[in-house]
């Protein structure tokens, strides 16, 4: 169905080439996972399956890039789009009218389908995701998950025999996540479709996966085969590169690190829940270690006190009450909509909020002059190129040092630390708004941290970021805030709520449903589901194998299983 040789493209105004030399074959009917590091050049190979590199992207390409027979240099974008058919991260940005009906029907109307051909072709599609009495509805009236599967839906009504999923869940909450897999693992099964998934989250998708192809940060070809080879036999140069790794996958290499051989190497969790239940082993109970108790005895950093709000005749917060002791390390969760970034924008007055509804160190926030809030909190919005204002990378970093009257020398070696410890070094005279999305996310928060706030406040912070540069920026706040910063995060990623956060502000419809210890979240079902959200995957393992033997229950992370297995196998326990 795809034949790449030899394929070379370099973006205009770059120096380094995005794809440098591919070479690749996909089988009709394939499922294949496409992994790399930010930059690796993922996208780029996607934008090349269906015309749009080189037709309508700027930039040099080289070698040849064949679907089912058309070369993608002569053959039009409109021929290619019949062809391979591109879900892309953000569906919005895929949309032209203003109705379900109409958005499918205007690729038809471009193919110009017949008119009496059209109407079974735009419910079939309908019907196919899932959506197919949402047809009359407004698109602006749709959350998240359903604006994912009406991009799909109007992709799959031109009838591609490829269809190509570039982070389709990337704006989604856990259960609208789900619901995507649910769609794709669907189309798989109809077996009419060749199937390229570009995600990080993983676990949720690996039992539909047959194969598993990696590129490099160079834009090569790292590694392609099964899951269990790639994941099983290459997850060394997978983790030197930051590619993404099932989480099945990682607690089996850190088992094995100690020992001890998983079989058969689990890539999914049916696969690690039967390799576990080999084992025959008896757990300690509660093997790890609880986090903190809500209440660490210190006076609140943030407090909101009765605070309501609504857009126009719509409520987004209902009557909100938090309190976030100083040097606290909370995550703020909740489905689409459920108003947790407009919470976290009236903290820093972004929206206003009432006099007296919140407080900053027990200062009520309005009374605080901007120039004051901004060396009291740090803000990195979800959008990264919504806060950027100048037309360099290193004029972005050393904007708010500037704005505090601190001298060249230091504003230079606070600038040039801060850029090295991000990996933008290399891009320092970049304009921030030509970077990818994880660059972009990461000079986000480097120019939040040249400040030094002692509030950091983070909405999605890991969100297009590969595997190496999460955990960097992870372990950073984690040193953050055991030098006694406060933390609040905002994310739908439950690994990352349940690796780093001490506690949690579930959400959902604007009200807060609870606030307390991140274990406590993940042992209430009724709770995740009110608010859309789900397990993170071993916690999910967890409870499948406590279903077997209660002594497992309990346990969320890697680290979490490789201290209780500590004790059996006698291993130095995981600190």
């Amino acid at each position: 169905m795809i034949q790449i040789q030899d394929f070379h493209f370099k973006y205009i105004g770059r120096k380094a080439e995005a794809i440098a030399g591919v070479d690749l074959h996909i089988q009709q009917g394939e499922t294949v996972l496409l992994l790399g590091p930010s930059g690796s050049g993922k996208s780029t190979l996607a934008l090349a399956l269906n015309g749009l590199i080189p037709h309508i992207v700027g930039g040099r390409m080289e070698g040849q890039v064949d679907i089912d027979g058309l070369d993608n240099r002569t053959a039009t974008v409109a021929e290619l789009s019949q062809k391979v058919g591109i879900l892309f991260q953000d569906p919005e940005a895929q949309f032209v009218t203003m109705t379900v009906e109409d958005e499918i029907a205007f690729g038809l109307e471009n193919l110009q389908v017949p008119p009496e051909e059209m109407d079974s072709r735009i419910q079939e599609a309908l019907d196919q995701v899932g959506i197919g009495h949402y047809r009359r509805r407004r698109v602006d009236a749709l959350s998240g998950g359903e604006k994912q599967r009406l991009a799909l839906a109007a992709v799959l009504a031109m009838r591609p025999q490829t269809l190509v999923f570039d982070e389709p869940t990337a704006n989604l909450d856990p259960l609208g996540t789900r619901q995507v897999f649910e769609t794709i693992a669907k189309l798989k099964a109809n077996g009419k479709f060749t199937l390229i998934i570009i995600e990080h989250k993983l676990d949720d998708l690996m039992h539909m996966i047959d194969r598993v192809i990696a590129l490099t940060s160079e834009g090569n070809i790292l590694v392609d085969g099964i899951p269990a080879y790639v994941f099983g036999e290459q997850t060394e140069d997978l983790l030197a590169e930051g590619v993404w790794m099932p989480q099945t996958a990682l607690l089996a290499h850190q088992l094995r690190n100690r020992g001890l051989e998983l079989s058969p190497f689990p890539t999914t969790l049916a696969q690690a829940e039967q390799a576990f239940g080999a084992l025959g082993l008896a757990i300690t109970p509660n093997g790890h270690k609880p986090l903190p108790k809500p209440d660490n005895g210190h006076p609140p950093a943030v407090e909101v006190r009765n605070l309501s709000f609504q857009y126009g005749e719509i409520p987004v917060l209902k009557n909100i009450n938090l309190q976030v002791p100083k040097g606290d390390f909370l995550a703020i969760i909740g489905a689409n909509g459920a108003g947790k970034t407009t919470l976290a924008q009236h903290l820093i007055e972004t929206l206003h909020p009432p006099a007296g509804c919140v407080l900053l160190n027990g200062i009520d926030v309005t009374q605080i002059e901007s120039r004051d809030l901004i060396r009291r909190v740090g803000y990195v919005f979800q959008n990264p190129e919504h806060q950027f204002i100048t037309n360099f990378v290193d004029h972005e970093v050393a904007f708010g040092l500037r704005q505090m009257g601190l001298p060249e020398d230091e504003i230079d070696e606070r600038m040039t630390r801060l850029l090295t410890q991000f990996g933008l070094e290399k891009l320092a005279k970049a304009n921030p708004f030509t970077l990818s999305h994880g660059e972009k996310r990461r000079l986000s928060v480097a120019t939040m941290l040249a400040v030094g706030q002692e509030t950091l406040i983070l909405d999605e912070p890991t969100f297009g970021q590969d595997q190496r540069n999460a955990t960097a920026l992870m372990e950073l706040l984690q040193e953050l805030h055991a030098a006694g910063r406060t933390v609040i995060i905002i994310t739908h990623d439950m690994t990352l709520v349940a690796e780093y956060a001490h506690h949690c502000a579930v959400m959902s419809a604007g009200e807060l449903l609870f606030h307390g210890s991140t274990e406590d979240v993940f042992t209430q079902p009724d709770l995740l589901s009110r608010a859309r959200l789900t397990l993170p995957p071993l916690a999910e393992l967890s409870g499948r194998l406590a279903a077997r033997q209660p002594e497992w229950a309990g346990m969320q992370t890697v680290d979490h299983f490789a201290t209780a297995l500590a004790r059996e196998m006698l291993w130095e326990e995981v600190t």
